[in-house]
């Protein structure tokens, strides 16, 4: 049993080093599944950073799908995500050191073909369109003078070698384009300077025609002043997607060309939009949708029946939940906690049973050094209030007086894991620490040890 010493707090020696941390560990990205496969990618240190793109099969078979040195990544918007899809075992990435998009047929056997030239053309945030047999994607042109030109365009999966059909043009920003079940329809969204995603966009809905041209859009919800976030389209042809017009990021649905709020809660469903790809719900079913919503700072999973608008909470013992996708009625998401690293998991939301397909790394750390986070909420400048999270300090082998204690922000740092728009340290050394961020009326996300980017 370790002695405890008593010393100053600041100088606490903590047991948990950077080396520690990063050895043998990988960063979990996005998330997909395609029937009942699940693909996610892994940002490998020891591969000098690489994303690789990774299938799981229903034996439980894991297997990388791109080879070295395809980097499956992209920079549209500079931040990326949304790198790649599946649909029906064909694959698409972009890779990031050409910017191209690139095809692998698994079942063939078939090593990644590029289907877009080459150019200082970069894609992002794709969905497939069996229909016509292409893929519809944001696209950022380079090639001009002065700010890049976004666009929606449509890509053959045989090989385009325009890089593209414009389908949509005119705004500064786009993403999200989601195609409805029986391809008929196509979402999307856009915005334009100086708004971020987070302040203010516009979602439209286009009909797709039989030559695969759209007809004229239509405005569903949104503006400059307010911020919509992952449209999804359920099987039976609703239109679902997060909206923060009550200043707190809840469900809504468009169906008949009403908009009706789903579970109406002081609660964020939603995330400021930093990538692609972002999924903080998914569609089980025509009747169900699985989510995740984050209230004092911790996330939970739940489900809504769209028919009652009731939420049931689903226990886990995850508190940062993100890139929420559904298989076959069973949830697929990210997730970790105080004390677990990131872990891609698959839960039966009837019985509750889930299943770790692949957690980060094999790191742990003894409960005695860790410090878990409790929130707390304080009046700050303008009638604001700040929320935040504080830190006290934690090691097992030492102890000391409480009335040295001081707020640091400059803490020997163990682990640190940024969950947008929040930075925080887990305190080792005895000194305490609080992260903040300023009211903006959406809630902030808990740490966990480690992170899930999402793309």
């Amino acid at each position: 049993m370790t002695e405890s010493r008593t010393a100053p707090y600041g100088s606490w020696r903590s047991p948990i080093t950077a080396d520690a941390i990063v050895a043998g560990t990988v960063s979990l990205g996005q998330i997909a599944t395609d029937g009942d496969d699940i693909y996610w990618t892994e940002t490998r240190p020891a591969e000098s950073g690489r994303g690789v793109l990774v299938r799981r099969t229903p034996d439980g078979t894991t297997a990388d799908l791109t080879p070295a040195p395809f980097n499956v990544r992209t920079r549209v918007h500079e931040y990326g995500g949304g790198a790649f899809a599946i649909a029906a075992g064909t694959v698409i990435f972009s890779h990031f050191a050409d910017g191209r998009l690139y095809r692998i047929d698994p079942e063939a056997g078939s090593a990644p073909r590029p289907i877009t030239p080459e150019g200082a053309l970069r894609y992002a945030d794709f969905t497939l369109d069996r229909k016509c047999n292409r893929l519809i994607v944001v696209r950022e042109d380079h090639g001009g003078k002065g700010e890049a030109v976004n666009t929606i365009v449509a890509v053959a999966l045989d090989g385009d070698e325009r890089g593209g059909e414009v389908l949509v043009s005119g705004a500064d920003f786009y993403s999200s384009p989601r195609l409805s079940a029986d391809g008929d329809r196509l979402a999307w969204l856009s915005w334009d300077h100086p708004n971020m995603p987070w302040d203010g966009t516009e979602l439209w809905v286009a009909p797709v025609g039989a030559d695969g041209s759209l007809g004229t859009p239509e405005l569903v919800a949104g503006g400059p002043d307010e911020s919509i976030f992952q449209p999804e389209w359920s099987p039976d042809g609703v239109l679902h997607f997060v909206s923060d017009r009550t200043d707190w990021w809840n469900l809504y649905r468009w169906r008949e060309g009403a908009v009706e709020a789903l579970c109406p809660m002081e609660a964020e469903f939603g995330l400021p939009q930093w990538i692609f790809g972002m999924s903080t719900y998914a569609v089980l079913d025509a009747d169900r949708l699985a989510c995740a919503f984050t209230s004092d700072g911790s996330w939970r999973l739940a489900t809504i029946d769209t028919t009652s608008g009731v939420l049931t909470p689903i226990a886990t013992p995850e508190e940062d939940i993100t890139d929420v996708r559904s298989a076959n009625g069973q949830i697929v998401y990210g997730g970790g906690g105080p004390d677990t690293l990131p872990a891609i998991v698959r839960l039966d939301p009837q019985t509750g049973a889930r299943e770790v397909l692949r957690r980060s790394g094999n790191l742990t750390i003894d409960p005695g050094n860790l410090s878990r986070a409790k929130p707390v909420a304080f009046p700050t400048t303008g009638g604001l209030t700040a929320y935040g999270f504080y830190y006290p300090p934690k090691n097992r082998a030492s102890s000391g007086r409480a009335a040295a204690s001081r707020c640091s922000m400059s803490t020997t740092v163990a682990v640190l894991a940024m969950v947008a728009p929040t930075v925080s340290v887990l305190p080792t050394s005895g000194e305490s620490s609080m992260s903040t961020t300023a009211s903006t009326g959406h809630a902030i996300s808990r740490t966990r040890v480690g992170s899930i980017p999402s793309g």
